[in-house]
């Protein structure tokens, strides 16, 4: 794997991952997302409707608490889980966690980490977690640690402390069994960043994990109430600067746009895309506009018709969780709403989505409603679309130094 950085300014990286992948001829683009799946699905979607998406991310994310119960499948096959989803030729990244469903806290210990699948809790000691990714095969996977620290409201020192602690040890342990597994030498461990809200910890935790042959960084724990604040955005700033530039940094439960910019200013490269999945799942469509043209208001007006559908329809307060059944954004409509009965506008004007070039708002609306399964594949295809393009426009608006335009039309949105 090769990180080749194209242009690098006021924090921002934009680049290509390249070599990546067991036959190394894949590339991926920086500032970018994950395709985010269910058990290496994407949610409501088949392979076929999957590939009539533009952009689509060059790595999916598996999570290790949904396939954690189906290793003794895997290892009988032998073949890895890409072939066993029929996605061979993907590259995979495996992330603990699902960010959708939060593990319940208190069960990691010095020993073991556990995770949350659909029959419970398994409990995860290092030679397990190896055991299972020499049966997943994935091209990255991301290692042991505590999280739990960043966990709580206020982490104490000494928490922080035993959190960077147990994740050094993790890190240690599953790079010896690493180097003793033929089938994971093609395979990158990417180190965990922990340490909650403790400078101290967090700068430790960064520079000892660099110390390590990790072929990425995950940065654990600005998800939720640390990263709105000044806290943690400096945290992040600070974490990043210690890090080497010729490895990808990934960020964890980060998804929204306006989160997302706020992390591509302090040098994140890489996020989960689960935030459209959220969005289908509330039964809305993403709307937001991300053409950083000089004039926004006429951008937003273009792109969503009315001006209402750009402002938060009920005016709550911005969610601080990564529950799906969280309160709606501003960056979405609800189509459950009987106002979109008549309203025959695609999602989005100008969307080159399957569903925005053949159906319209009233149609979307008619199968919510009746609770038709089409609906979550019609929506889920266009909130995927939409996403990606957004990530598209953040790599086009560095390379014309941009960025403040989109930023600033992206604020706007966000209520």
């Amino acid at each position: 794997m090769k990180l080749s950085l194209i242009k690098v300014g006021n924090g921002c990286r934009l680049g290509k991952i390249k070599n990546l992948g067991k036959t190394r001829d894949h590339t991926m683009d920086i500032p970018g997302c994950l395709l985010y799946t269910k058990t290496g699905s994407a949610p409501h979607l088949t392979q076929h409707t999957l590939r009539s998406i533009h952009r689509l991310p060059a790595m999916a994310q598996l999570t290790l608490s949904s396939l954690a119960e189906h290793h003794e499948v895997l290892t009988e096959y032998k073949e890895g889980v890409g072939k066993f989803i029929g996605m061979p030729e993907s590259l995979l990244y495996c992330s603990l966690h699902d960010p959708v469903s939060p593990c319940p806290a208190g069960y990691v210990t010095n020993k073991s980490v556990s995770v949350w699948g659909s029959g419970g809790r398994v409990e995860m000691t290092t030679s397990k977690f190896m055991a299972i990714q020499q049966a997943l095969q994935p091209d990255w996977f991301q290692c042991l640690s505590d999280g739990e620290a960043s966990c709580a409201e206020v982490t104490s020192i000494k928490r922080a402390r035993k959190a960077v602690d147990r994740s050094l040890l993790f890190l240690d342990s599953c790079l010896q069994l690493q180097e003793k597994s033929e089938v994971l030498q093609k395979s990158l461990i990417i180190g965990v960043i922990e340490g909650g809200d403790v400078m101290e910890e967090r700068l430790r935790s960064a520079r000892e994990t660099a110390k390590r042959p990790v072929g990425g960084f995950l940065l654990d724990g600005f998800q939720g109430s640390l990263m709105a604040t000044e806290t943690g955005l400096h945290l992040l700033s600070s974490v990043t600067a210690e890090l080497p530039e010729d490895k990808p940094r990934l960020i964890c439960g980060v998804s929204r746009p306006d989160e997302v910019l706020e992390c591509v200013e302090r040098g994140v490269d890489l996020f989960e895309s689960f935030f459209p999945y959220q969005v289908t799942e509330r039964g809305c469509a993403l709307t937001f506009s991300f053409d950083f043209q000089p004039n926004p208001e006429e951008t937003l007006w273009q792109q969503n018709g009315t001006q209402e559908e750009i402002q938060y329809l009920d005016q709550t307060e911005k969610t601080k969780t990564t529950d799906c059944t969280q309160e709606m954004t501003s960056f979405e409509i609800n189509l459950k709403e009987k106002k979109y009965q008549e309203d025959f506008d695609p999602l989005v004007r100008g969307c080159p989505c399957y569903c925005c070039k053949n159906h319209t708002r009233a149609y979307v609306h008619h199968l919510l409603v009746t609770n038709e399964l089409l609906a979550g594949v019609l929506l889920m295809m266009h909130n995927f679309e939409h996403y990606f393009g957004f990530f598209h426009s953040i790599r086009e608006a560095l390379k014309s130094d941009k960025l403040a335009h989109l930023k600033e039309l992206i604020l706007r949105q966000a209520f």
